[in-house]
């Protein structure tokens, strides 16, 4: 029997349009990884998608980003086996440890949970996200922060992706999330994740278009408010976020580079949200805002 292949997607672009290019991987691939070359302040990035599948998608969504970025890289193209990218995956995904109450491990780890930690499991051959990226760690360790002095009861987790904040939360605080992502098989993939844990029961996973789907408007008003998008939409969903969160609440914004971090911040402060906190992990930032 011919092994299944994936569509491997390479390339390199310079730091500043690294935003732009992830997105466009993102949103198509079933994973993306990416590594930063911090002598030349470049990113390595790499995607993998189903064989022949979603190709007017990718060269759209690479279209925009050239157009956003004005940079064009070279675009390597290649075949990658399902077992050997799933090997790869899992070897390259050992338990990792964040902060001192939480550790995410893949599903291939068989040994006993670490006592004294919150333990996620996820599948390391499921995209969206495992937890290695510099925003959802910090994110983590902003959580861990955070419930030392503020216990929220109405939790969202806006763009889930794999659910790891989600579940996180669900986990620490023991109170309902509603975890939410504009593409479906993310949604999907954190219902399962959230079933994988044993919260299913508590963390509601759903397909929504950001802050227009009355689900989220119904929910609201929202204690806290995890937002490990981009840039971009953070800066253009500020006045939103600001509506939806109750007066006290907190809003932990994270998939922004350092430099954007006064963009950002800008649009929030108007909004009428103040900085609490901001962390910084290599090239990204996680800010805590709250809601005077």
């Amino acid at each position: 029997m011919t092994e299944e292949v994936l569509d491997c997607i390479s390339l390199r672009v310079p730091a500043a349009v690294m935003e732009s290019f992830e997105a466009a991987l993102s949103s198509i691939c079933r994973a993306v990884s990416f590594y930063h070359d911090e002598d030349s302040d470049e990113w390595d990035l790499q995607g993998v998608k189903e064989r022949g599948e979603y190709e007017g998608d990718l060269a759209a969504a690479l279209m925009v980003a050239e157009m956003v970025s004005g940079f064009s890289p070279q675009i390597t193209r290649g075949l990658v086996p399902i077992g050997g990218w799933l090997a790869r995956t899992q070897q390259a995904f050992p338990e990792q440890l964040i902060g001192q109450r939480f550790a995410i491990r893949g599903t291939h780890i068989q040994t006993p949970e670490l006592p004294g930690r919150i333990t996620i499991t996820l599948d390391a051959g499921l995209a969206f996200g495992t937890g290695e990226h510099n925003s959802t760690r910090g994110c983590l360790a902003t959580l861990e922060d955070l419930v030392k002095r503020h216990h929220p009861q109405r939790i969202l987790d806006l763009g889930t992706g794999s659910g790891i904040l989600a579940i996180a939360a669900a986990k620490l605080l023991h109170n309902s999330v509603l975890a939410t992502d504009i593409d479906a098989r993310a949604a999907r993939v954190a219902a399962e994740n959230a079933r994988l844990n044993g919260v299913a029961s508590i963390v509601r996973a759903i397909q929504a278009d950001g802050w227009a789907d009355p689900r989220i408007t119904k929910a609201a008003p929202f204690d806290l408010v995890f937002a490990n998008i981009l840039a971009r939409p953070l800066c253009a969903m500020a006045s939103q976020l600001s509506a939806h969160l109750a007066p006290g609440g907190v809003a932990i914004l994270a998939g922004l580079l350092n430099t954007q971090v006064n963009w950002v911040l800008s649009c929030h402060r108007r909004a009428g949200l103040r900085l609490e906190r901001r962390l910084m992990d290599g090239a990204w930032s996680i800010l805590t805002l709250r809601k005077g």
